[in-house]
């Protein structure tokens, strides 16, 4: 298979079993359009079901991550279409940015390397993790355009960031830092810029040594049941540990209580058992 995927306005460059996805407009500051809202839900699309895959790291080209929705293109050249086609636009959007990088099967991590404004708050929450560079910035900066931070972005903040500290960037507008976006639980660390890569391999290096199709029912459970008063969580959460035994052809569980109780080779919550027996 090919190393890499080709698309007009996103960058798919796979590496052994991590796929770097990069939105592609860097002379926009990688501001998503109708273009690369259709390219966005087609390369994820298109990963999921790829072997060679195992971990989704998403990103964008040269020095932003994302100045948000393109005004121009998203906005003023569809104001004159029909409000049919102009949801059609909207749900485009949406439907990769949070509907399915939410619930995506495999591993997600937002690598923030630079702008991240406005709409780009969407999928940056709507990944599994996210770590930022030091110098990378943050800005809700609709309240200056008249606007309100809509398309799920309000949403997307309340889900990570505390009360006072998400009402005061939605209100204020003021920019913050990948230091000041790390305290608030926006992303989960903060690291140098020169050392970002480098921690987000070693951090997707680390998921795909874990068994997939328990992390894949791990992060899906979580993200489900923190909805859910106790007692249905507790029905779900056996329903979903009773899927993920059937559906793991490793016999995980089989392994690891082998190794630990009868070869007294693993010891859990100090690293994995060995998948590989």
């Amino acid at each position: 298979m090919s190393d890499e995927l080709t698309f007009e306005t996103v960058k798919v460059t796979l590496d052994d079993g991590i796929a770097w996805v990069a939105l592609n407009r860097p002379e926009k500051r990688n501001a998503m359009s109708p273009t690369v809202n259709r390219e966005m839900w087609v390369a994820l699309d298109e990963l999921e079901i790829r072997d060679d895959v195992g971990v989704v790291v998403l990103t964008g080209e040269g020095e932003a991550f994302s100045a948000g929705m393109d005004l121009k293109e998203y906005f003023r050249e569809t104001e004159g279409e029909s409000a049919i086609v102009q949801a059609r636009y909207r749900r485009a959007a949406t439907d990769w940015m949070w509907r399915r990088l939410m619930h995506y099967p495999k591993p997600t991590i937002a690598m923030v390397n630079g702008w991240c404004f406005g709409g780009a708050f969407t999928p940056l929450v709507a990944c599994d993790l996210a770590i930022a560079a030091d110098e990378a910035t943050f800005g809700l900066s609709e309240i200056n355009w008249g606007i309100i931070p809509a398309g799920n972005v309000t949403r997307a903040v309340a889900q990570v960031m505390n009360h006072r500290d998400a009402l005061h960037y939605i209100m204020t507008g003021d920019p913050f830092d990948g230091k000041e976006a790390a305290k608030m639980g926006l992303v989960n660390r903060s690291v140098p810029l020169a050392e970002l890569r480098g921690e987000v391999e070693a951090l997707a290096r680390k998921l795909l040594s874990k068994n997939p199709t328990i992390l894949r029912h791990a992060k899906s459970a979580f993200k489900y049941v923190e909805r859910l008063d106790w007692d249905t969580s507790e029905a779900m959460l056996g329903a979903l540990a009773a899927t993920a035994a059937s559906q793991d052809t490793e016999r995980g569980r089989r392994k690891g209580m082998t190794q630990f109780l009868d070869e007294k080779s693993f010891k859990p919550g100090l690293g994995g058992y060995r998948r590989e027996d």
